[in-house]
């Protein structure tokens, strides 16, 4: 991770709009932007919520080129929202976890102060995951999409298995009958693949995680491949409602012959980082890792 070294003189704040109760952080966190000598920016959802009258940026989007630094109330769900819409931009993201887990998050809203602090003096770090990105230009609905955790090809309302045939860089790896496949970078390996049965990978190693998702056959496992590597899944099955979603939101449905190619983006999303955080303390904290009790 490297130093946040780039001056801070201008905060975009940016809420979940369906979480009422960050009304009031949102609006403190203004009050310390503000007090910090900072501006403070908003865009029109987070505004309308907060009842603000900082000055405003048309979407996440804007308000990220126009900003030093964003400020992000909810759960990982908001972070990755925002980190696709800002893609691009290398604006760097702190986010304040008022949801559950909290994975991408820095800090809680009750250490927000605390964490502004350190920031202010230069003592967060940066730390930059890869997007990944899903492509298929020949497809009946052209796609092109980036994501920060993961891509996920599944059927519709109807539970019946879909079979997909995977590549990777230009070598079969199978063919996969079940619900689906997740197609994760190295920071969704702790979200659905997880779910599914795939293994947790560190931040900074340079992998994808291909995990399927209820496989019919057994033998099928996660499988690890680099990060460099090109990955194609073609699907194979006919007359059953096939999806793409990325990050969780449903970006596609896919006719069978069409071809996904899934490579690393040239883009990162930078979040901030208070120090001494890591990656393992959050494993221990989020996922209850408590060790034996012998």
């Amino acid at each position: 991770m490297k130093r946040l070294s780039e001056p801070i003189r201008r905060v975009g704040l940016v809420a979940n709009p369906e979480k009422r109760s960050s009304r009031g952080v949102v609006r403190r966190a203004l009050s310390l932007v503000r007090a910090s000598g900072r501006e403070g920016l908003t865009e029109p959802a987070t505004a309308s919520l907060a009842g603000l009258g900082s000055p405003e940026c048309p979407d996440a989007a804007a308000l990220a080129r126009n900003s030093d630094l964003l400020l992000v109330f909810g759960g990982d769900g908001t972070i990755l929202r925002v980190a696709r819409e800002s893609a691009g931009t290398s604006t760097p993201i702190l986010g304040v976890n008022l949801g559950r887990l909290g994975f991408l998050t820095a800090c809680s809203a009750r250490d927000l102060q605390t964490t502004l602090d350190l920031l202010w003096s230069g003592r967060c770090s940066v730390d930059r995951r890869p997007l990944i990105r899903a492509r298929d230009r020949n497809a009946s609905q052209p796609v092109d999409e980036v994501a920060l955790n993961d891509f996920v090809i599944s059927h519709g309302m109807v539970p019946r298995l879909i079979e997909l045939e995977v590549r990777v860089d230009g070598e079969q790896l199978t063919s996969y009958r079940g619900d689906g496949l997740i197609v994760s970078s190295p920071t969704g390996s702790t979200a659905y693949s997880l779910a599914a049965g795939g293994a947790v990978v560190s931040p900074q190693a340079e992998v994808f995680a291909l995990t399927p998702i209820c496989p019919h056959t057994l033998s099928n496992r996660s499988v690890i491949v680099n990060l460099a590597s090109t990955i194609e899944v073609r699907l194979l099955s006919r007359r059953i409602e096939t999806y793409l979603a990325a990050d969780g939101q449903t970006r596609a449905q896919l006719q069978c012959g069409d071809t996904l190619e899934f490579q690393r983006s040239p883009h990162a999303v930078p979040l901030v980082r208070p120090p001494d955080s890591s990656f393992f303390d959050t494993l221990r904290n989020k996922l209850n890792w408590s060790g034996s009790s012998v």
